[in-house]
């Protein structure tokens, strides 16, 4: 592949070369290798992750493909993704279209847990792909546990999180796969539920039940630009980066001083409008740009219309509402634009839930 240059800034510019590998090869396994006590369960363990909206990178000069990390906040939805694991004597037998990712992690998982048998490995997504609402961190959170049920849990929630975040790769055309970034919010929201704020190096910094009773829906605006790929990491490791050096204290400062007050109140409004305030700083003000001026346009026009929450996930399109208000209310205000209600849900507080039949 070809090299990629990242700019920071005036004085920051190096190269980066994205090298695809077969599934299965460059696992980091942390430190976590070792003999366990693998007791495969019978039958068949199911587990179900919710996606989620992530809405803001903390710093993007803290990660890149092979570096987990940055920090950011997000929350978790009542969409889900699934996982349905047995063991079997030897060998991966995988139902599901992107094959490599679930191929790579269940190698990963191997190699860590040093399970010498093989996973017979169903999955299915929330069919929203690259708009911003966490298909592929879902799916792999909900393959981790579901593996590690299966084995009788040798592993801790932490533990997984970890491994998907230092492991976190996509498919490219060819079947292999390449590094991608991870900042751990995903992870984090599915397996917790509520609202999540990271620092860097995938830590948890916070974790609260957020929206309980309101109705979140998501409308996916028009757009012609590519969220995924190189045109994401153009967009995250050059402009994002540059903006990030100038406004990530304010936004540090944003989440202390005023989100986290807000959510142990359940003050919707306010944390809309924070929200709305880091809508326009750093990294994200890069995201948002992405798409050209009409997402801006589209959110306005919303919070014009006294609606409390209103913020695009991850590089977009997606844009979330989290509201008291009805679907029918809100689908007045929205259709006028041009726009549709394309998720009707709620925010999930209990997180990642685990079945074994």
């Amino acid at each position: 592949m070809a090299k990629i240059l990242i700019r920071g800034g005036d004085l920051d510019l190096v190269e980066y070369e994205f090298q695809p590998f077969v599934p299965g090869q460059c696992i980091k396994t942390l430190g976590l290798e070792k003999d366990y006590q693998l007791t495969p369960v019978s039958g068949k363990v199911t587990v179900n992750a919710p996606g989620r909206i992530h809405l803001t990178v903390l710093d993007m000069n803290r990660f890149a493909p092979n570096r987990p990390g940055g920090g950011g906040m997000g929350f978790a939805l009542q969409i889900y993704c699934s996982a349905q694991v047995e063991c079997i004597p030897s060998g991966l037998e995988i139902d599901y279209s992107r094959e490599p990712i679930i191929r790579h992690f269940a190698e990963v998982f191997r190699k860590t847990v040093r399970y010498e048998g093989g996973f017979r490995i169903g999955v299915r997504d929330h069919q929203k792909k690259h708009v911003g609402l966490g298909s592929t961190g879902s799916v792999l959170l909900a393959l981790g546990h579901a593996m590690n049920t299966a084995l009788s849990s040798p592993l801790n929630r932490e533990q997984i999180r970890m491994l998907i975040g230092h492991n976190y790769v996509e498919e490219t055309e060819d079947g292999r796969v390449t590094n991608g970034f991870e900042t751990g919010v995903g992870p984090a929201a599915a397996t917790y539920g509520g609202m999540v704020i990271t620092g860097d190096e995938l830590a948890l910094v916070y974790q609260h039940r957020f929206a309980e009773g309101k109705n979140v829906f998501i409308t996916i605006p028009p757009t012609i630009v590519s969220s995924a790929g190189r045109s994401e990491f153009d967009l995250l490791m050059n402009r994002a980066r540059n903006l990030d050096y100038q406004d990530r204290e304010l936004k540090a400062y944003l989440m202390i001083m005023d989100l986290i007050p807000a959510l142990e109140k359940s003050d919707l409004r306010k944390i809309g409008d924070t929200i709305w305030e880091i809508e326009f700083r750093g990294s994200k003000r890069a995201e948002v740009e992405h798409h050209g001026f009409e997402i801006y346009r589209y959110m306005s026009i919303l919070r014009d219309a006294d609606l409390e929450f209103v913020g695009m996930s991850s590089v977009g399109p997606s844009i979330a509402i989290v509201t008291e208000r009805s679907r029918d209310e809100v689908a007045k205000i929205i259709e006028p634009l041009g726009l549709e209600i394309a998720v009707e849900t709620k925010v999930d507080n209990i997180g990642l839930t685990i079945r074994v039949d």
